[in-house]
């Protein structure tokens, strides 16, 4: 059993040097994904307004914290969609499994950005501070860029994804009226197309600064320091006689992206980060243990790996990409939330 992981095949390749210091397209290995046709691009039109987007941001606040406080964790489930359900899901199980109450949040003032849509799907942007309540002792205040959509006229308004700021969100573009102004996601105005950013990013993520990914790809805590994370945890696998792969890449729910104001995007998109443990040979030997992190979801939580352990977790993550007439400028990672969403010990 193997994630068809090695350092040599997952890559970019640079479709010529040239084109590169321009910004031009990478072509991924391994963990491309093509246009998808529920990337959200839209009109110019504005189907979804400003007030219906407040009025569903709102009924999600409301619900979701009244809920919280009955310990409905349900009635939060069915607000909710695509990575950020798979998280959730996850995160109740484990608060389920150690007897811990559904947490509560307070919500600051949020600021939105809505599309300029012609149809469905709808969605649209919030950024907002959150913090923790605890019996009414507030946490610290958490940047969070929160994901709203709704897929047709008989659906539902839907958080689909998180992301908190570990980086101040750029100024995003405004129309006249004050909606956002949608991106496509192969636009050729960019340093990269949109569909592409996710798996430039994972290249970096699986190689390091060696892919040449890292030319376009801007060091940091989601790139460079995720890479450091994960090899250090190889490294210290590998002293105790074991093996660990990881890897990277897209996931297949949405991407979205909406114009910065100096003609970049900001892109928001989901990647799975899949990794294994065993023992050389996939042959049984020492029980390795689960991540107690992913220890509620497997069907026998006391279940050890004989062979080896298999720990996917799932991410959303957002994206600064400038121009391609930004001399000099990278793809800068500033957002990132999830977890553990599989386990398997075999």
């Amino acid at each position: 059993m193997t994630l068809g992981r090695g350092r040599t095949s997952h890559y970019l390749r640079v479709l010529g040097s040239a084109a590169l210091a321009a910004g031009a397209v990478l072509a991924a290995a391994g963990c491309s994904q093509a246009p998808a046709p529920a990337s959200a691009a839209g009109g110019t039109s504005h189907a979804l307004t400003l007030a219906a987007a407040q009025a569903a941001y709102n009924h999600y606040v409301t619900i979701s914290t009244q809920s919280a406080a009955q310990g409905n964790e349900v009635k939060i489930l069915a607000l909710t969609a695509d990575e950020q359900w798979s998280y959730l899901h996850t995160q109740y199980a484990t608060l389920a499994a150690a007897g811990t109450p559904v947490p509560t949040y307070k919500y600051g003032r949020p600021v939105f950005y809505v599309p300029a849509l012609a149809g469905y799907p709808y969605w649209f942007l919030v950024a907002v501070p959150v913090r923790t309540d605890t019996k009414g002792q507030l946490g610290p205040a958490v940047n969070t860029l929160m994901l709203f959509q709704r897929s047709s006229a008989t659906g539902i308004w839907t958080l689909n994804g998180t992301a908190v700021l570990d980086q101040p969100l750029p100024a995003i573009a405004r129309d006249s009226e004050g909606y956002a102004v949608n991106v496509t996601n192969g636009d050729p105005n960019l340093l990269l197309p949109p569909y592409l950013v996710g798996a430039t990013q994972a290249a970096v993520v699986d190689e390091g600064a060696a892919n040449p990914a890292s030319a376009v790809i801007a060091s940091g805590p989601l790139t460079t320091g995720l890479y450091a994370t994960q090899t250090a945890q190889e490294k210290s696998l590998t002293a105790q006689g074991l093996t660990y792969e990881f890897l990277l890449q897209s996931a297949s729910y949405a991407e979205y992206q909406m114009q910065t104001a100096n003609g970049g995007a900001l892109v928001l998109y989901a990647m799975y980060l899949n990794t294994q443990t065993e023992h050389p040979g996939d042959v049984a030997g020492t029980p390795i243990q689960v991540p107690a992190a992913v220890r509620p979801l497997l069907t026998d939580p006391t279940a050890v790996g004989v062979h080896g352990v298999v720990a996917n977790f799932t991410f959303e993550y957002a994206a600064v990409d400038p121009p391609s007439t930004a001399h000099g400028a990278k793809v800068n990672v500033i957002a990132s939330s999830g977890g553990p969403t599989y386990g398997h010990a075999y």
